[in-house]
């Protein structure tokens, strides 16, 4: 709708994660919370625990951060996606996208939030991401974390674009769309989640990507390398 929209305007709307150097990309956030059947129950509220969030909170938010470099495929599925997540730092200050494996309260400078009880928010993903198989993953790991009652591990509280060189031993997110392929690829429990059958045609469909991008020769590498 918005495209169709733009286009009325003469206008061209994109979603694509870093469409514009040095500027803030297009993110896609999803805010989780697990409810009964008929919505009267938040399963990850609770007002006795640290934030408000629930046990069972705390686990399927240990399944996203055990699955988080896995789960980069789905969330940043474009060679474009690792532009925006492993960004300097833009004209804004800030480039409001996460580079570790971290969850902090009300701070947006983390991969996961929690900006208040019962519910975190995931600022993982961008905006060329499938929301279906965004949502599945989210899921699939989420579940994971509950049936093992993972460890969502330390929470951090500082500026991570201030003072990240602080933090020592959060993982990284991929650097590019290759490595975060690797990582899903051999994250089983996520694949067996999302289907070995989808997880391998997707791994394909994806490496066919990132070898195109490879044949392409771009500006850079002449203006870096051509007197080697």
């Amino acid at each position: 709708m918005t495209k169709s929209v733009a286009e009325k305007h003469g206008l061209r709307a994109t979603f694509m994660p870093k469409p514009v150097e040095g500027l803030t990309g297009n993110g896609c956030h999803a805010h989780i919370s697990v409810w009964n059947m008929d919505g009267t129950q938040n399963a990850f509220a609770d007002d006795d625990m640290e934030l408000g969030l629930s046990a069972d909170g705390r686990s399927f938010l240990g399944g996203i951060m055990k699955h988080a470099k896995g789960m980069c495929a789905i969330t940043n599925p474009t060679v474009n996606s690792y532009k925006r997540i492993n960004a300097p730092v833009t004209s804004s200050g800030a480039t409001w996208a996460p580079n570790t494996v971290t969850w902090t309260g009300n701070n947006r400078t983390h991969m996961v939030r929690v900006p208040g009880p019962g519910r975190f928010e995931l600022r993982l993903a961008d905006g060329a991401t499938n929301p279906y198989l965004l949502q599945a993953a989210i899921i699939a790991a989420g579940l994971d974390g509950m049936e093992n009652d993972a460890d969502p591990g330390k929470r951090y509280d500082i500026d991570m674009y201030a003072e990240g060189h602080k933090v020592r031993g959060a993982p990284k997110l991929p650097l590019n769309l290759l490595d975060a392929l690797r990582e899903f690829d051999k994250d089983k429990g996520l694949k067996a989640a999302l289907g070995d059958e989808f997880a391998s045609a997707f791994v394909k469909l994806k490496m066919r990507e990132w070898n195109s991008f490879m044949h392409h020769f771009s500006d850079w590498e002449k203006a870096n390398t051509l007197d080697v």
